[in-house]
């Protein structure tokens, strides 16, 4: 399973890409958890305007924070023991 391999060796992009395109659960927390954190920096924009800034700079953030929330997805899985 994709979880238990990420858990056993480092995360690097490409086992974090890897991961995030096979595994539909994982890719759409990560995606919640990038929107999340972008929408914190953006506190000024309305819900409509942070949503097409979002459409945007969805593929960059992405790519960008694939490492960091494959990571804290395995911590918060990790945490729950699965």
């Amino acid at each position: 399973m994709i979880r238990k391999k990420l858990m056993s060796t480092p995360v690097s992009m490409h086992t974090a890409r890897t991961a995030l395109n096979r595994d539909p659960e994982l890719r759409q927390w990560a995606e919640q958890w990038l929107k999340d954190k972008e929408r914190i920096v953006q506190p000024s924009m309305t819900d409509e305007e942070f949503n097409k800034h979002w459409l945007y700079v969805r593929p960059e953030r992405m790519h960008e924070g694939a490492i960091e929330a494959v990571v804290a997805y395995g911590e918060r899985t990790d945490g729950n023991g699965t």
